[in-house]
C-alpha cells in the first residue's frame, strides 16, 4: 500500500499519462497445474552485441511469474523495466496486486530506433533510451539501453540534437526560477539551492546537456522512471546511470527522437515494436488527433513491405495491425508463417522472478549506487566537467 500510494503520488504530481488496454493476459498457475516451459535462468537485459551493418534488434522476449508480494513497479526494476513498458504488456493485470502464480510478459527485446547509432539515442515514445560507445581495443561493439523518465505535458523534453558538456558527482540542484513557481503556486516553497543528499532529486549522478536546464540524471524516486513526471530532463534508476556514468564521456553526442512504430529487419524475419505517440505528438506523422495508435497507413505500410521484400519475406498485415493498434511495446516478428500475438507470448522465455545475472542493480531499495564496471569495459580516462550552480529542470 505505501508502494501503491507513493506511485500515486509521482503520478498526479507529474501528470504522467499511464495507458492500460482492458485486453486480459493469460492468469495465474494453479499450484500442481502443469506450468509449460521450464523455468531458465533470466537474460540480461540492458547490455547486447552491436553490429552496425546487421544489428537491428536486440533482447529477447521473456515471461516471468509474479510473488505474492509483488508489484508490477517491482518486476519493472528487477528486469531494468520502466512502468509503463511493463504495465503496456501486460494488459488487464492489476499494477499493485498481479497476484502469486501471475504470468508476467517482460518486453525485454527492443526494436533500434531509426537514428544515427552514436552516442546516446533517446526515442520519447518507448520512455527509452539506447548508449552506443565507440569500438573496444578489440573492435567490438556494444548498446546498452535503460528505461528513462522524460517531461510531462507541459514540460516536454525537447527533440533534436546536443551532446554532454558537463558530469556532475553529489550533485546541488539549483531550481529554476519557472519550476520554484510552479511549486510555490501549490503552496511547496523550494530552497534556492538543494544539497546532496536523499532529498535531492537529480540523485547521485547528472550529466548536463547542451540545452540549458535540460540533464540526464539518475533520481532519488525510482518509481517516477518509465513515466512523464519530470520537467524536461531524462531521468534514470540509480543504479543505471552510475553504470554509464563513467562510460559516456563528456562530448558525447546525444539524439532525441520521439517513434512510436519501430519495424526493422532483423535475422528471418521483420520485426514491428508499436507505442502510443506522445500527447503532444498526436495527429502528426498520420496518426488520428486524440488516438492511442502509433501512425500507420498506406506510406508506413508500404515502406514495411519494401523492407520484408528485400528479404523475400512476406508480411502478414492482420498480426502487423494488431501490433500496432494494441501498442503494447512488445517487438514482435510479422512475417514469420503461422506466428499469432498470443501465441508469440507463449513462446518466450519463462524465466525464473530474480535478478538478471549481471544486472546494475542489487535488489536493494535505495541508491546503492557505487557499481563497479567489469574489467573489459573500463572506460578510457575522459574529462567530467563540474558546474558548481548544479541547475537543471529535472
Amino acid at each position: 500500500m505505501v508502494r501503491a500510494a507513493a506511485l500515486a503520488a509521482v503520478l498526479v504530481l507529474g501528470g504522467c499519462s499511464v495507458f492500460t488496454p482492458s485486453v486480459e493476459e493469460p492468469g495465474p498457475v494453479a499450484p500442481g497445474a502443469n506450468a509449460g516451459p521450464q523455468l531458465q535462468a533470466p537474460l540480461a537485459t540492458h547490455a547486447f552485441a552491436f553490429e552496425p551493418r546487421t544489428t537491428a534488434v536486440v533482447g529477447q522476449l521473456q515471461v516471468t511469474t509474479a510473488r505474492h508480494e509483488d508489484t508490477l513497479s517491482d518486476l519493472a526494476r528487477r528486469f531494468d523495466l520502466g512502468y509503463e513498458e511493463i504495465v503496456r504488456a501486460n494488459p488487464g493485470v492489476d499494477p499493485w496486486l498481479p497476484g502469486a502464480g501471475r504470468r508476467i510478459v517482460l518486453p525485454t527485446q527492443f526494436v533500434l530506433p531509426e537514428a544515427p547509432h552514436e552516442g546516446v539515442v533517446v526515442n520519447l515514445a518507448a520512455l527509452r533510451m539506447f548508449y552506443f560507445p565507440r569500438p573496444g581495443p578489440d573492435g567490438r561493439r556494444v548498446v546498452y539501453t535503460h528505461p528513462i523518465g522524460i517531461g510531462k505535458v507541459g514540460w516536454e523534453t525537447p527533440l533534436g540534437s546536443t551532446t554532454v558538456v558537463a558530469k556532475r558527482r553529489d550533485p546541488w540542484w539549483t531550481p529554476p526560477e519557472s519550476v520554484r513557481g510552479e511549486h510555490a503556486a501549490k503552496g511547496d516553497v523550494l530552497p534556492a539551492r538543494i544539497p546532496p543528499g536523499p532529498d535531492n532529486p537529480l540523485g547521485v549522478h547528472a550529466m548536463n546537456l547542451g540545452w540549458p536546464s535540460y540533464l540526464i540524471h539518475g533520481t532519488n524516486k525510482p518509481a517516477g522512471v518509465g513515466l512523464r513526471a519530470s520537467h524536461g530532463c531524462i531521468r534514470m534508476y540509480p543504479e543505471d546511470i552510475a553504470a554509464l556514468f563513467d562510460r559516456i564521456p563528456v562530448g558525447t553526442r546525444v539524439t532525441v527522437v520521439s517513434q512510436p512504430l519501430l519495424y526493422r529487419w532483423q535475422g528471418d524475419s521483420l520485426y514491428v515494436q508499436s507505442y502510443p505517440p506522445l500527447e503532444e505528438h498526436q495527429g502528426k506523422a498520420g496518426a488520428a488527433s486524440g488516438s492511442r495508435h502509433a501512425p500507420f497507413g498506406a506510406a508506413i505500410s508500404d515502406r514495411m513491405w519494401q523492407r520484408a521484400k528485400q528479404h523475400g519475406g512476406a508480411i502478414d498485415w492482420t498480426l502487423t495491425r494488431q501490433v500496432v493498434n494494441e501498442a503494447r511495446g512488445v517487438a514482435v516478428p510479422v512475417s514469420r508463417r503461422g506466428v499469432t500475438y498470443q501465441g508469440y507470448l507463449s513462446s518466450a522465455r519463462f524465466v525464473h522472478n530474480a535478478l538478471p545475472e549481471g544486472a546494475n542493480w542489487d535488489g536493494v531499495d535505495g541508491d546503492r549506487s557505487a557499481t563497479s564496471l567489469p574489467p573489459a569495459e573500463q572506460p578510457r580516462s575522459q574529462a567530467a566537467g563540474e558546474d558548481p550552480r548544479g541547475s537543471g529542470s529535472r
